[in-house]
């Protein structure tokens, strides 16, 4: 579960990104909160436009990131974007703390940050190769899906008791604080055990190159498809766990971040299930978003405060197991000299579709309450899991059925048709064969 640890360079990577990550979800959850409580009154759809502002970028920026991810040096990349990621959250903090700040503020901040993000992204998700070898690049996906998630579980619940006793703008300053962890591991790599891939060159068409190797791919496609649905309107954790702490059960900021802290557990589980399977697998892509959708539909219904945190577990565990999935199955399957493009469309289009999604489920959420938010989210994960099982039935050539055995329950079984077709032309070999021995032996 824990092999690539072993490797000197990403254990440094794990610990520095497992502290910046910390510090990133406490800013997120202050962030949150002020614009819920001290900004503004309680008013959903304002936090789907931070998302929206911080999220917006990659959509833009993604393609140009990935090429750059391409063509330069991915650690001096990331050592530049985590640094400018630590100053803008000094400045937002020191803005806070001397009681300047204003909703627009916030929004200005967003939005910087995501551009920032958006350049930061796809030389994240593609150092990893360089870091460990091939039979460990999966483990490494589900080990730093397990720091982001520890890092969720932690930062959360640390903020809201941080904002209780000290206020949201030194949450900031310690988030800040934290990026000299990831920028000081970066520096202390050994550069001559990293296994950088060789640049792409500089030629034209480039960003063209990298959209049409991901067009002729359809089981990419296929996963981006499922990512966009599922991201775009089942992330929205801030909305979902504010609304339902503040407006549902009426409780404050230490509960508002415990929320939070529940759906990271459940994270940091399903991540490390992850980590023990060698390859990611379609099917496993498929259960993940159907249990995922299920899962929401269930926090939906829950009627009181720790049965919806229970839910959120669940929730924590069933996002986690589809998306370490489906970012292993990327990168594995990648030409290593497409990695940082394809890996940047995949990053705009699962943290792109946020400023689509999230104004959206806030609005649903003003309008007809959280629960009606947590059921599109429900929606959009019942639809991956359905659109998965297609595309396996079409090309993979899967067929489900319901076996009964004896003494025991109905189950599904899969069985792909290529096997199935195996056995059947042996079968008819062998019949052609003893049918053949039984003419000659009725002429002789």
């Amino acid at each position: 579960m824990f092999r690539s640890l072993g490797t000197a360079n990403y254990r440094l990577w794990f610990i520095g990104a497992l502290v910046s990550n910390v510090g990133t979800w406490m800013q997120r959850t202050a962030q949150d909160w002020i614009v819920l409580t001290e900004l503004t009154n309680s008013d959903a759809a304002a936090v789907g436009i931070v998302m929206a502002l911080q999220f917006g970028p990659m959509l833009v920026l993604s393609p140009h990131a990935g090429l750059l991810a391409d063509r330069f040096d991915k650690r001096r990349i990331l050592m530049l974007t985590q640094g400018v990621m630590g100053v803008l959250g000094l400045a937002l903090g020191l803005i806070v703390l001397t009681g300047m700040a204003q909703l627009w503020h916030v929004y200005v901040f967003a939005l910087l940050l995501g551009i920032a993000s958006a350049l930061d992204a796809p030389a994240r998700q593609s150092f990893v190769s360089e870091l460990v070898s091939d039979d460990n690049l999966s483990n490494a996906v589900a080990l730093n899906s397990a720091s982001f998630s520890a890092a969720r579980m932690i930062g959360p619940a640390v903020a809201g008791v941080l904002i209780a006793l000290i206020g949201s703008g030194w949450v900031f300053l310690l988030n800040a604080l934290s990026f000299l962890a990831v920028l000081i591991s970066l520096q202390r790599m050994r550069t001559e055990t990293l296994r950088p891939v060789t640049p792409a060159s500089r030629s034209r068409g480039q960003l063209r190159e990298g959209f049409r190797y991901v067009a002729g791919r359809p089981d990419i496609v296929i996963i981006l498809v499922i990512v966009f649905l599922v991201g775009t309107f089942g992330y929205n954790f801030p909305i979902f766990t504010s609304t339902m702490a503040t407006v549902e059960f009426g409780a404050g900021a230490e509960a508002f971040g415990l929320l939070s802290t529940f759906l990271a557990f459940g994270s940091v589980t399903g991540a490390l299930l992850s980590a023990r399977r060698d390859r990611p697998r379609m099917r496993t892509v498929f259960l993940g978003a159907g249990f995922f959708g299920l899962a929401t539909l269930l926090a939906a219904f829950a009627p009181s405060y720790w049965l919806f945190a229970a839910a959120l577990t669940v929730i924590g565990v069933m996002s986690q197991v589809l998306m370490t999935a489906a970012n292993s199955m990327v990168q594995l399957t990648t030409d290593p000299v497409m990695r940082g493009r394809v890996m940047a469309l995949y990053m705009a289009i699962f943290v792109g579709g946020t400023p689509l999604g999230a104004p959206i489920v806030g609005w649903v959420a003003n309008a007809f309450g959280p629960r009606w938010a947590l059921g599109v989210g429900a929606a959009s994960g019942i639809l991956a899991a359905v659109l998965s099982l297609l595309w396996m039935i079409r090309y993979q050539h899967l067929r489900v059925r319901v076996v009964v055995p004896r003494r025991h329950r109905p189950r599904l079984a899969f069985a792909h048709d290529g096997d199935a077709a195996g056995r059947r032309a042996a079968a008819q070999k062998a019949a052609d064969e003893l049918r053949d021995a039984e003419n000659v032996t009725r002429r002789t």
